[in-house]
């Protein structure tokens, strides 16, 4: 049975051409049933009674596993052979699935993925013992849509020859997959990988590491680059003259965990959120596709239509919620990076309504919009990063308007803000699952919250 250091998918048993690995250390060889794909996109059986987790499964495949201690109880089961796929199997569309960790869950059939998926939304309500009166059916994102992506980098030697890593880490591991295509990406991003590659290549010593963003916006893309040392003159003419001839947007050099220095600033940088033109700083948070970005914003906007009065959108950003909203509402948007706020009120000055929209720089973890604050607010939006809101929440709950939007990119962290509001006298009118991130175990939620 083949595997990957750290990861394997299960090969099947007429063969897969691969060569076996040496043994890991573990405690023996079982064959096991998996009965249901996790949380976390691994297969759950049991052996002897207890959880067994196996990476690459799916419900009904049969699988000699290789059996480790799994941190925290339980078992991980290291793949070595598929005896029988299960009804919910399917040959993963990506050549670099298995090994690569952005994408744990390639191998279900689309049935099964799209049921598993919406499926997380339901199971995490209920594990909190949330009701919803309303669960929409997943919104579903196309393959190749992602607008931006991560990668890091390596400089290193084969066979004699610089050449340099460049991908996604493998699951649970810093070791990168160098990859030469990407199925969630959008095609102008992967094409720009070989020159990329090049680029780092030249720009890198031996064993230097770098990470890179790319973005693509309206206008072009927009590259950041975190760097071992900051640019040095030749650096920065290389760099320049490299993206005009890659006709990019936008070129910045980050290092030593400084703000991205522009390189080459070829036009604005801008997005458009319902039609309104937007710039975009140099790595600044966007969602993860327009395709998302739009479903989002659709939920969020339908559900405050109604509002009667002024509406304060938390964690703003650079206003792909306050923009919209700010056509029929009075509007405050709140965020903690200052470049993000200018933005949005620049867009709202741009777009004639200016005088509708107001901005604050604030850290909603250590300052939460409060009681006197809430006053007056006919609704909240609120849209935090992983970790959820929970200082955010709490002030709701005391204070908080008629209505309340929730947007979340994690369950566990979105479940425990919404049981505060819940036990509040909120009650959650309707929940939308957002497929953003395909083939992952990351799902995004709109929540309506009202009392």
């Amino acid at each position: 049975m083949s595997h990957r250091r750290r990861s394997s998918s299960p090969r099947r048993r007429s063969g897969s051409g691969r060569h076996p690995g040496p043994p890991p250390a573990g405690l023996g060889e079982a064959v096991v049933t998996i009965d249901a794909v996790g949380g976390q996109g691994d297969g759950i059986a049991r052996h002897g009674g207890v959880p067994v987790f196996v990476p690459q499964t799916a419900s009904g495949d049969i699988v000699r596993v290789e059996l480790r201690p799994r941190p925290g109880g339980g078992l991980d089961g290291a793949p070595r052979e598929l005896l029988a796929a299960g009804p919910g199997r399917r040959d993963p569309p990506c050549p670099h699935a298995g090994a690569c960790g952005g994408c744990v869950v390639q191998h279900l059939a689309d049935p099964a993925y799209a049921d598993w998926k919406r499926g997380l939304a339901v199971d995490a309500l209920a594990k909190a013992g949330i009701t919803a009166d309303r669960i929409d059916p997943l919104v579903r994102i196309p393959p190749q849509s992602r607008r931006r992506i991560g990668l890091r980098a390596r400089k290193t030697t084969r066979g004699g020859t610089s050449v340099v890593v460049l991908g996604y880490t493998e699951p649970r591991s810093h070791r990168i997959v160098d990859v030469a295509t990407c199925s969630v990406a959008h095609p102008h991003l992967v094409g720009l990988l070989p020159a990329l590659r090049a680029l780092l290549c030249d720009r890198l010593v031996e064993g230097e590491a770098a990470t890179v963003a790319l973005t693509r916006l309206s206008d072009g893309v927009d590259l950041v680059l975190d760097m071992p040392r900051p640019p040095g003159l030749d650096d920065r003419m290389m760099l320049s003259d490299w993206a005009d001839a890659n006709d990019l947007a936008r070129l910045s050099w980050r290092s030593a965990g400084t703000a991205p220095e522009p390189i080459a600033h070829r036009r604005a940088g801008t997005v458009l959120f319902d039609g309104i033109p937007v710039r975009v700083p140099p790595g600044g948070f966007l969602q993860a596709t327009e395709h998302s970005e739009a479903a989002i914003r659709t939920a969020v906007t339908a559900d405050l239509a109604g509002a009667g009065g002024a509406i304060a959108d938390l964690f703003a950003g650079i206003g792909a919620f306050a923009l919209p909203l700010a056509r029929s509402h009075p509007v405050l948007g709140i965020d903690s990076h200052p470049e993000a706020i200018d933005c949005l009120l620049s867009a709202a000055r741009g777009a004639g309504f200016g005088e509708r929209v107001q901005g604050e720089v604030r850290n909603l973890f250590d300052r939460p919009l409060e009681a006197g604050e809430l006053d007056g607010l006919a609704a909240v939006v609120f849209d935090p990063p992983r970790a959820g809101a929970r200082a955010q929440a709490a002030a709701l709950a005391k204070a908080g308007p008629p209505r309340v939007v929730a947007v979340s990119c994690r369950p566990a962290s979105f479940t425990r803000d919404a049981r505060i509001l819940v036990d509040a006298g909120y009650r959650l009118t309707r929940m939308t699952p957002i497929d953003q991130f395909v083939w992952s175990a990351h799902l995004e939620l709109v929540a309506v919250f009202e009392r």
